[in-house]
């Protein structure tokens, strides 16, 4: 299950530090203008070492296009891309070599497979998500022809949250502070915690809200396709990923149903809705509002402090991790978001209309 999707299709390959992370997108409509310097962009956004708060590592992760495009154009063939691991510190990890990290994928991955790759946890690491920000980028291509906008931002550190309503920040201002957040007095405070724990040699998890602007009524199944199942199980297979609603979600439960109807009325365009409760999805399926959901992120498991473990062998040892890590993962995490919510929405599209014009 190293493939995502059903006609916008991804599949990755590579670990963190094996020669490098790469990929291949199949059903990319061809066409389509490929814009570099964009891709490049998105993959910045997500990359280590760009600020103070985030893994000192550093990679440039410069990502090469392989094939499927000519003439700066998609040409509907599979699109190959690799980007290349060049600042690995693997003796970090040497002492993990026999020892299970707590609330690690080490355990897992060795009694599935029994065997595994100690060094950053191999394919369970982070960075193998470099390939579904340059399989978002390329989506997001075609999804600005189509009118469609994706936003993620950091709405929630700690304890430090933002009003769950999106439509009280300006979401242009998500890039313009280093934890991505929209509310620049909530992101200072965020950046101060997060600095905090990380001098502590811990880490804090939180929330990000994702948005999508401009889908078209329609998309989703029924059944089993739902539009909105299909959302949940792209962010719930980002790493460190706990929780998914959309919509008004748990906070919805507390409710009556007089209070989350969202009430339908004739508009200057045919029909209208008068609140947006439901969160762009009925049934299953898009009404043409926005979409908006919310991912939660545990702390990141990789604490530089010691921890009791065991070793491979149920021996009880302590662990203290080395190496460079996040003290919390939201800042790089909102590109991902975004990645996995454009692919997810233009798969659904070619799904309800396979010749994108």
């Amino acid at each position: 299950m190293n493939t995502f999707g059903n006609i916008f299709r991804l599949t990755t390959f590579g670990e963190s530090h094996g020669e490098a992370v790469g990929g291949v997108i199949d059903g990319m409509p061809a066409g389509i203008v490929i814009d570099m310097d964009f891709i490049q962009a998105e993959l910045d956004r997500r990359r280590p070492g760009q600020s103070h708060i985030t893994t000192s590592r550093n990679e440039a992760d410069k990502v090469e296009l392989l094939s499927g495009v000519f003439e700066g154009r998609s040409t509907g063939t599979p699109i190959g891309f690799i980007v290349r691991n060049a600042n690995q510190h693997s003796s970090d990890y040497d002492n993990m070599r026999d020892t299970f990290r707590p609330s690690h994928a080490d355990y897992t991955y060795q009694t599935k497979y029994g065997i595994r790759d100690h060094r950053g946890g191999g394919r369970s690491s982070a960075r193998v998500t470099i390939a579904r920000c340059v399989g978002g980028a390329l989506a997001k291509l075609v999804l600005r022809q189509m009118g469609v906008s994706i936003y993620a931002y950091t709405s929630q550190v700690g304890d430090i949250c933002l009003d769950r309503d999106y439509n009280k920040y300006d979401l242009s201002r998500i890039e313009d502070n280093i934890v991505r957040c929209p509310d620049p007095d909530k992101a200072r405070q965020m950046e101060e915690l997060i600095s905090g724990i990380k001098a502590e040699g811990d880490t804090i998890g939180g929330v990000i809200t994702g948005v999508i602007q401009g889908c078209p009524v329609g998309l989703g199944e029924p059944e089993f396709g739902k539009l909105h199942a299909a959302l949940g199980a792209a962010m719930l297979s980002i790493n460190a990923v706990k929780g998914f609603e959309y919509g008004e979600g748990f906070a919805g439960a507390a409710q009556r149903g007089s209070q989350q109807n969202d009430i339908f009325r004739k508009g200057k365009q045919g029909i209208d809705i008068m609140t947006n409760h439901s969160g762009g999805i009925q049934g299953g399926i898009s009404n043409g509002q926005d979409i908006y959901f919310r991912v939660a992120f545990k702390p990141v498991a990789t604490l530089l402090m010691p921890q009791p473990t065991v070793t491979i062998d149920g021996e009880d040892t302590t662990l203290t991790a080395r190496g460079r890590h996040d003290p919390c993962v939201l800042p790089r995490a909102v590109p991902i978001v975004e990645a996995m919510a454009a692919m997810t929405i233009l798969d659904y599209m070619l799904l309800q209309k396979p010749l994108l014009k």
